[in-house]
């Protein structure tokens, strides 16, 4: 996986990139990185990058010419000169579809991601209507870096690319099957008077797969209700998961 990004602040991404397991991964090859400024392509001796909006209102917003030369210079052509293919060019806005999870899958099954951090009030719309494929929102709220986004789509996707991390380590995170992750404990056993679980210290695989699986439908009922209905409409739940379900609402009438 090859991560582009084109910012105003590379030095934001840069840190990300070169720490912890992403450092590891770009050592064994496994995912490439480059950072382009997109000032550097900013005709004029300021390096300006931002203008007034047309129509009045407040902010600026980013320049079309700089930034198109920027995507080009990552290879990115327009769409209506040919398709990216396993390249997928996006632009991080809280105008764009949310991202999740399967989105996430979705991504990491890519060969490149080009990232476009917004900055200001936003970026001139041609440059979405020549260059962009996809507008992607990490969430229903504003932030002034479009970094910020831009580092959370690539730390939910890179983590998914093979080898990056042991498989196992995948299958029963939040998200996985429709349910959130269940609760964790280490040591020591007992801590400000709080046990850990008998369950967790039995032995018994079973007992202990049972558990966790109650807890992961207990905490989504209680922190995510709207993931139980999403599941229940999808279809995804197995029966012993349904059954759990039933169990808990049970109760609760």
């Amino acid at each position: 996986m090859k991560y582009t990004v084109l910012t105003l602040f590379p030095e934001i991404c840069d840190v990300f990139f070169s720490t912890s397991i992403m450092a590891k991964a770009i050592e064994r090859g496994i995912i490439q990185y480059r950072a382009i400024n997109i000032r550097d392509f900013a005709k004029d001796k300021h390096k300006t990058c931002d203008d007034a909006p047309y129509g009045g209102g407040p902010g600026m917003i980013m320049l079309a010419q700089p930034l198109s030369l920027a995507l080009e210079s990552a290879g990115v052509e327009k769409k209506t000169v040919a398709e990216n293919g396993k390249k997928a060019v996006i632009y991080l806005s809280p105008s764009g579809n949310p991202f999740n999870q399967a989105m996430a899958k979705e991504l990491a099954a890519m060969e490149e991601l080009v990232l476009v951090c917004g900055r200001y009030e936003g970026i001139d719309q041609r440059v979405i209507d020549l260059y962009i494929d996809r507008e992607i929102s990490v969430g229903d709220y504003i932030l002034s870096s479009g970094e910020i986004a831009a580092l959370a789509v690539i730390d939910s996707t890179y983590r998914l690319v093979d080898g990056v991390i042991a498989p196992e380590s995948l299958e029963e995170e939040s998200f996985s099957d429709g349910l959130l992750e269940y609760p964790q404990y280490t040591r020591p056993e007992i801590f400000d008077t709080i046990k850990v679980p008998e369950e967790l210290l039995s032995g018994h695989h079973e007992n202990i797969r049972r558990w966790r699986l109650l807890q992961r439908v207990k905490k989504t009922l209680r922190n995510r209700p709207d993931l139980i209905e999403q599941g229940r409409s999808l279809g995804i739940f197995d029966k012993e998961i349904n059954s759990i379900i039933g169990d808990i609402e049970n109760e609760r009438n």
